[in-house]
């Protein structure tokens, strides 16, 4: 599935700045159409959340993801049209944007809440590490398919993405029953969305992690530039443009890799800053450099930082939520993610229309390293977490342990 996205992601990317570009805008102005995209991406995220997220808590979270791998596989198969017939336009692509915002603020919430109900508590950590394997795997794989395929039928990425979103769709129907905890409140939706939120807000480690992710990367996101790099800075067209995106996944691949076989047992808190601080500075770089070999080397270390930091606040934001708020917490997570990618995506672009790209993504960069400054003192949990442990409360929780039936099912 997620090969699947970030293969149908980077190729709108790349339709989207090019007709721009074709139409006569300037590089500023083509920037400006990569902002919208990722606007409109985050629009439902933002709007939905606080619903999602209960969605996410009261509803079987299988029926929640099955039916939204099914309305991606609508979303590729459409592109995958208008692309043969070369009917592809902005509006098209804009509303396909929207569209993927909508399934990303359902499944994001689904898939996390899952999750710690498949595998014991004690080993969370490690199955987030292998899960982030095939997650980077996904976003490796699909861009540099998704580039190649692009340059031999406009059409045949969204034609392969539909293909493996069919595929998902059906893996997902052998999830079985998995074990969960009881709902410990009967309050009306509206009430449990807002004891949700405060949860949250009262809970000192998961806000501050939460929100360090959402500044930083919202600062220092530079992939929403990608295309203008690949074009117009480092001139290496739509194969460049796949190395430029593989590389960030490769170094965050090798990162999850490591974690599963070594996990992080100490001092997690100072080394979740010391990460994000490490990807403020290899952005920095990147955004000045014009030799695709240095530049696939800093954004290397970008996915390598971004891994690291992921790794440790998801296992944190997990261990410190019970089950039964797990779903509408991790739509908070979520919206903060989105606002850090995709709505990052339009504060890149919009910066870039008005300073231009490499000002832009050096300004980020900066702004990544000044946020973690910030949240140490902010914050001083962060700083003195030293391990995954959750508090004596969460310990216990009386969830079931997934069993030996459990698993047999959902074989």
């Amino acid at each position: 599935m997620t090969l699947a996205q970030y293969a149908m992601l980077l190729i709108i990317g790349w339709q989207t700045y090019n007709l721009a570009r074709d139409a006569g805008m300037s590089v500023g102005e083509a920037s400006g159409q990569l902002a919208l995209i990722g606007l409109l991406q985050f629009v439902p995220v933002f709007l939905l959340t606080p619903f999602t997220g209960l969605a996410a808590d009261r509803f079987d979270r299988r029926n929640l993801g099955r039916l939204m791998v099914l309305l991606q596989l609508l979303c590729a198969a459409t592109l995958a049209v208008f692309t043969w017939r070369e009917a592809i336009g902005l509006p098209v692509l804009y509303a396909i944007a929207i569209a993927l915002g909508v399934t990303r603020a359902f499944s994001g919430p689904a898939f996390s809440a899952l999750a710690p109900n498949l595998v014991p508590k004690a080993i969370l950590p490690n199955a987030i590490a292998l899960s982030s394997i095939a997650w980077q795997v996904g976003m490796i794989v699909g861009p540099a398919v998704g580039g190649v395929l692009y340059e031999i039928i406009p059409a045949l990425p969204y034609a392969v993405a539909a293909i493996l979103f069919t595929v998902s769709a059906i893996a997902l129907t052998f999830i079985g029953h998995v074990p969960r905890g009881a709902p410990r409140s009967t309050d009306k939706p509206l009430r449990q969305i807002h004891e949700g939120l405060v949860y949250v807000m009262q809970n000192k480690m998961v806000l501050g992690a939460i929100t360090l992710d959402l500044f930083a990367v919202f600062l220092a996101g530079a992939t929403a530039l990608f295309p203008v790099y690949a074009r117009d800075i480092l001139q290496v067209g739509a194969s460049g443009l796949s190395q430029l995106a593989m590389a960030p996944a490769i170094g965050a691949a090798l990162t999850a890799l490591w974690f599963s076989f070594s996990p992080l047992r100490n001092n997690v808190g100072v080394k979740m800053l010391g990460a994000v601080a490490v990807f403020g500075v290899a952005t920095v770089v990147f955004g000045l450099s014009t030799s695709m070999p240095l530049s696939l080397a800093m954004l290397f270390i970008v996915g390598a930082a971004d891994m690291f930091s992921v790794y440790i606040r998801q296992s944190l934001i997990q261990l410190h939520t019970p089950d039964d708020k797990r779903g509408r917490v991790s739509a908070v997570s979520l919206m903060t993610i989105s606002a850090s990618n995709e709505f990052g995506d339009f504060f890149s672009g919009s910066l870039a229309f008005l300073i231009g790209p490499v000002a832009a993504v050096v300004a980020g960069g900066v702004g990544a390293i000044v946020t973690v400054a910030a949240w140490t003192g902010l914050f001083p949990v962060l700083r003195t977490t030293r391990t995954f442990d959750p508090p004596d409360e969460l310990l216990e929780e009386k969830l079931p342990e997934p069993t030996t039936e459990a698993a047999k099912e959902g074989a």
